[in-house]
């Protein structure tokens, strides 16, 4: 599959997608950007259960900075519209074979239930008197 280009108004509509969806945050300008991409590409074509999109900073900054991108490139992985990985630079081809085989292998049930914990307790009113 090749890979999707998201931008504001249609980013939400993919994230909320069933199944995994991986994001590569990048700009021309971008020398690791341009390293990466046919790693990045190699793996959407060996991988067709999953989307792959990738977001040019440049052209969406807005998206960009709502999604806190501070470095590039960034990697994001949703599964099941929730993020479950996170991280800035360039991967190696066995790297991103790691995350792609680590964010199948996820137990989203779990996932979910420590998701509802953490927003449980943000939303806990504090002990400090």
């Amino acid at each position: 599959m090749a890979t999707i280009e998201l931008t504001n108004e249609n980013f939400a509509s993919h994230v909320q997608d069933d199944g995994i969806l991986l994001v590569d945050f990048w700009a021309g300008w971008c020398g690791p950007c341009q390293q990466f991409a046919p790693t990045y590409e190699a793996a959407s074509e060996a991988n067709p259960d999953i989307t792959f999109g990738s977001i040019d900073t440049e052209s969406q900054r807005e998206l960009a900075g709502a999604a806190g991108i501070r470095s590039i490139p960034t990697l994001m992985a949703f599964r099941d519209g929730i993020l479950v990985f996170s991280q800035a630079g360039a991967l190696p081809p066995a790297a991103l074979d790691q995350v792609i085989d680590g964010v199948r292998g996820l137990d989203m049930d779990d996932v979910r239930r420590q998701v509802a914990e953490a927003e449980a307790q943000q939303g806990a009113p504090s002990e400090q008197g």
